[in-house]
């Protein structure tokens, strides 16, 4: 995208200074990018990842969660991916040289595409950044009106500790020598900018305590940021803080990224940046990507996630969150049907596929995606993983109607279609079929209400 129309969409969507919404994305669509990696490294895959929103909180992953383009030089892997709409509003995207977990690698250079429309990825090239005998982590970019030029920030260890360093270049291709950025006397990583009433944010983790800090200035120049806003944590270590517009209201949400265990994303929200007042959102209102690492965050138009889908395609599966344990996903285990807390290993155990129902097409069949031909069925009421035999009893067994959800109409809950007065349900965690209805309890109508989402 070029020339005028480009021109309007940058108006409407990049940040005076963070290539963001400085106000609201008034699409609401979103891109993700990332990384993936699962608990036991098995999802482990180090290219450039996308997935979309169309409220800024659920994501569908692209092209089956497969990587959209891979480095081919320096490490060949990435880590920390950013995508930035420049003011011509076309993109570029920005990552970590790293394939893999070796913090002590010394590498002065990131990654660095171009794309007109992220269906499409030119120019690769790698940068240097710097000539220190350190890394060059987490690197996003935004526009400093003040210089006429991007500003990239990124990590990198000087006087001792990691802090926020910036070189500012036009292009892309070539920049200027490295100036520390923010440096608050200790270790600091992964910085993130964001331009909200005029006053620029710059959202870090303290890497000393695990937890997010929020630092403001009324200038983008190196030195000038305060911090007002300290320990910001889900109640264990997180990092890569991203901050977004709602897609409607004065509200931002802020995203983080944890490793313990590892590739779990928490959600804040605010209506009120400047006082960083930030509540963390019930794992009920967000779905992040399947295995998804360090997001990085950027709105885009309904036409432009229309047109992504278009060409990487939505996911072949689908995942279910229990309603009332949203940070469980229904899975089999041993070949029984069950609700686990993610992420977990072997991750493809949480894949299904919803198929016509073999009793009745009318309904569902869940079709495990790493086991096909296998199907969750009732067996003396518990729920059990599978093959298919032909009968008529194992397709009724395995045959379910999607309704509106006991709990909540927005959600789903599952009809037996042979047992029509039972519903899928999970109790001690583990998925078996029980007669509901509306007499009965608030927690049993929670246990058999569930979100099918990727």
């Amino acid at each position: 995208m070029a020339g005028a129309a480009g021109a309007a969409v940058a108006g409407v969507l990049s940040g005076v200074l963070g290539g963001r919404a400085s106000a609201q994305a008034a699409s609401g669509s979103y891109v993700m990018a990332y990384f993936t990696e699962s608990p036991s490294m098995t999802g482990a895959d180090y290219g450039l990842h996308l997935a979309v929103s169309a409220d800024g909180l659920d994501w569908m992953p692209l092209n089956q969660n497969n990587p959209v383009v891979t480095p081919t030089a320096g490490t060949g892997g990435l880590r920390d991916p950013f995508v930035l709409r420049k003011k011509d509003g076309r993109f570029v995207v920005l990552a970590t040289d790293l394939k893999g977990t070796d913090w002590s690698l010394q590498n002065q250079y990131v990654h660095v595409w171009d794309s007109a429309d992220l269906r499409g990825f030119t120019g690769y090239r790698r940068i240097k950044l710097h000539s220190m005998a350190t890394h060059s982590w987490a690197p996003e970019a935004f526009w400093d009106p003040s210089r006429n030029q991007y500003a990239i920030i990124y990590s990198a260890a000087s006087g001792g500790h990691d802090v926020i360093m910036v070189n500012y270049t036009t292009d892309f291709v070539t920049v200027s020598a490295p100036q520390v950025f923010f440096d608050p006397g200790h270790a600091t990583i992964d910085g993130t900018m964001a331009t909200i009433g005029g006053v620029n944010y710059l959202y870090v983790k303290n890497n000393t305590n695990s937890t997010l800090v929020g630092q403001r200035s009324g200038s983008s120049a190196p030195g000038s940021f305060t911090t007002y806003k300290t320990g910001i944590s889900p109640g264990r270590g997180v990092e890569a803080p991203q901050i977004v517009p709602a897609p409607s209201g004065n509200r931002w949400y802020l995203w983080g990224d944890t490793w313990s265990p590892n590739g779990r994303f928490f959600c804040w929200e605010t209506t009120d940046v400047a006082a960083g007042n930030w509540t963390l959102l019930n794992d009920r209102a967000y779905t992040q990507p399947l295995n998804s690492k360090h997001p990085g965050i950027t709105p885009i138009t309904a036409a432009e996630r229309s047109a992504l889908v278009a060409q990487w395609g939505a996911p072949a599966w689908r995942r279910l969150k229990s309603y009332n344990f949203p940070d469980r996903y229904v899975r089999h285990a041993d070949s029984v049907g069950r609700i686990d807390a993610y992420p977990f290993d072997p991750y493809q155990d949480q894949l299904w596929k919803l198929v016509p129902g073999l009793a009745d097409a009318s309904g569902v069949s869940f079709e495990s995606f790493n086991y096909p031909g296998r199907y969750l069925r009732h067996y003396n009421y518990e729920l059990r993983l599978a093959a298919d035999d032909g009968s008529a009893t194992f397709q009724a067994d395995a045959t379910f109607h999607q309704v509106a959800g006991l709990a909540d109409a927005s959600w789903s809950s599952f009809r037996s279609h042979n047992y029509p007065d039972r519903y899928l349900r999970h109790y001690a965690y583990v998925l078996r079929i029980d007669p509901l209805g509306s007499t009965s309890s608030t927690v049993d109508k929670q246990d058999a209400t569930f979100r099918v989402g990727y």
